[in-house]
């Protein structure tokens, strides 16, 4: 695992969950997954990336592209950031088969979604995170978002899961920062925002860092917050929160998160094109005006229009 993962961190701080870039048939398009990976590290600082979370477009990659990508970002940069994979499904056995080949694959650790659209019980939640961290050896990072799978994972069951050797972490998109104080106070459980929106409340209530999407394009920003919020200087942290507005609100409050990043990534040239898979689509030409106005509003350099 990375040098920049810590026993408070296992993770690192500052990770954001990639796009995955298609060519402008849809096929994936590796050699940009390569070169956005190594940008994210090298120049976003960026202590970790998630590949194939649904930002990366995992409920329409296939389990062998999934491989790919994953081998692809592993021989780009693994070797100087932490390579989690996305291995969530709502099929146990078929997440049992994603981890496992992640585990194959070189990748440092899991991320495992709650199972969404089926609606398990607790005691299914139980089951079915428990079974994946009893397949492989890697530390699993719970991904907790309700908004999405319709299932929150409560305070009792993280409590509960919290007792598995391997479930060390949680991705929170559950926005309740009270419940998640009680899971943190009762459990070694690590939390990493999984909400652009609120991490430096997060960082207040004690979480490790981020797992953003808007780290696609401030990341260094992410981790500057980090540094100096840790450091003691809250009224910085605040100032980079504040200065950083009209970016979390651009990527995140107006269309779905991947659709907006790769939309953000054009504009900046360090993708393709923006293809996303159906049932996604591109943003419209007036929803990247827009977007191109506010990350400028938010501070991020972007490349002169030409005509």
């Amino acid at each position: 695992m990375a040098p920049s993962t810590t026993s408070d961190a296992p993770f690192g701080r500052m990770l954001t969950a990639m796009v995955t870039p298609f060519t402008a048939d849809g096929a994936v398009d590796y050699d940009g997954a390569a070169r956005l990976a190594t940008y994210l590290v090298d120049e976003q600082r960026h202590d970790g990336l998630v590949v194939s979370g649904t930002t990366g477009e995992s409920p329409t990659t296939s389990d062998a592209e999934k491989e790919q990508l994953l081998r692809t970002v592993i021989d780009a940069v693994g070797d100087r950031a932490c390579i989690v994979a996305g291995a969530g499904t709502n099929d146990t056995q078929h997440t049992l088969r994603l981890a496992r080949a992640a585990e194959a694959a070189g990748a440092d650790a899991l991320l495992v979604v709650t199972p969404y659209y089926n609606k398990p019980p607790q005691e299914g939640l139980l089951r079915h995170f428990t079974a994946v961290a009893d397949a492989t050896g890697l530390p699993n990072m719970l991904y907790d978002i309700p908004g999405r799978t319709g299932v929150p994972i409560q305070t009792e069951t993280l409590i509960r899961l919290a007792e598995h050797p391997r479930i060390v972490a949680v991705k929170d998109a559950k926005a309740d920062l009270f419940a998640s104080s009680h899971v943190m106070a009762a459990t070694d459980l690590i939390f990493y925002s999984g909400d652009d929106a609120l991490n430096l409340a997060w960082l207040s209530m004690g979480a490790a860092g981020f797992v953003s999407v808007v780290g696609h394009v401030v990341g260094a920003e992410l981790h500057e917050m980090i540094d100096v919020y840790r450091a003691g200087d809250t009224g910085r942290a605040l100032a980079i929160h504040r200065r950083l507005l009209p970016v979390v609100t651009a990527i995140m409050t107006r269309t779905q998160g991947a659709i907006a990043v790769k939309a953000a990534l054009n504009l900046q040239g360090l993708i393709q094109g923006d293809t996303v898979r159906p049932p996604l689509a591109e943003a419209s030409p007036e929803f990247a005006a827009r977007l191109r106005e506010d990350l400028m509003n938010g501070g991020v350099k972007m490349p002169e229009v030409t005509s």
